[in-house]
Parts: structure tokens; sequence; C-alpha cells
């Protein structure tokens, strides 16, 4: 009777930490969507975009734009970062692209090439019009 009930909460606990898993070596080309945490180790050419956790291990890699939850980065993003709560960037990282994000942790050694926006949710279109009008004024 007991036994049961704790190995069903042993399943459902494992279930809720599980991610999706891109291995070293791997390569993938296209777009991920996906409701749960994703960790990347091999390269991804394209889009991703989860409600979950992402990790992108040292020897891992993003070229395309990427919206998550929460997003714990040791390898390369080429693209565009959009993260709804937390982002930190381990000693490793390497970002070229802007960020949106609500917090940001930033370690010793981190390369960034970019914008941050942090707190307010501004939208890609907000930013490019401010661009067009900046440019529109310099002229």
């Amino acid at each position: 009777m007991f036994g049961d009930k704790s190995a069903k909460k042993s399943a459902v606990n494992q279930e809720s930490f599980s991610a999706n898993t891109i291995q070293n070596g791997t390569i993938i080309q296209g777009q991920i969507v996906s409701e749960g945490s994703i960790r990347i180790d091999g390269k991804l050419e394209g889009s991703l975009s989860t409600k979950g956790k992402l990790v992108i291990g040292a020897s891992g890699s993003i070229r395309g734009n990427v919206s998550c939850g929460n997003a714990n980065i040791e390898g390369k993003v080429v693209g565009d970062l959009e993260v709804n709560e937390m982002l930190i960037l381990k000693q490793s990282a390497v970002i070229d692209g802007d960020i949106t994000t609500q917090k940001l942790v930033v370690e010793e050694g981190a390369v960034f090439n970019g914008r941050v926006i942090m707190g307010a949710r501004i939208s890609k279109a907000v930013l490019k019009n401010e661009e067009a009008s900046i440019q529109r004024q310099a002229v």
C-alpha cells in the first residue's frame, strides 16, 4: 500500500525534472518547439522555443533565435535570446545577439555582443521602430 504511493510519486518527480537532450556530435537543422526543458550539447541551426529551461553545455551551440522560460548557457548562441525569467551566462558562454530577460547573471569571462533589455517586456517590433527612428534622426 505505501510502496505504491511512493513509486508513483517518484515517477512523477522524475518526469518533471527530465529534459530533452541534443547530444554532442548531433546537428539539427530546423525549428524546435517544446513545452519542457531542453539541454543542448550538440548544434542547432534554427530557432528554439520552449516554456521550460534551456541549458546549453560548453560544446553546445545555436545559430538562430531562442525563446525560453529560463536559460543557463555555457556554449555559443548566434541570434537573439528572449528569456522570460532568468538568464545565466557561464564564463565560457559566447553570445552574439540581443537579449531580453527579467534577470541576468554574467560570470567573469563570458562574452556578449549585443543589446540587453531587462525588466519590462519590449517586443521586437518596438525595437525595430526605435532603430528606424534613430537612423532617420542621424541623417
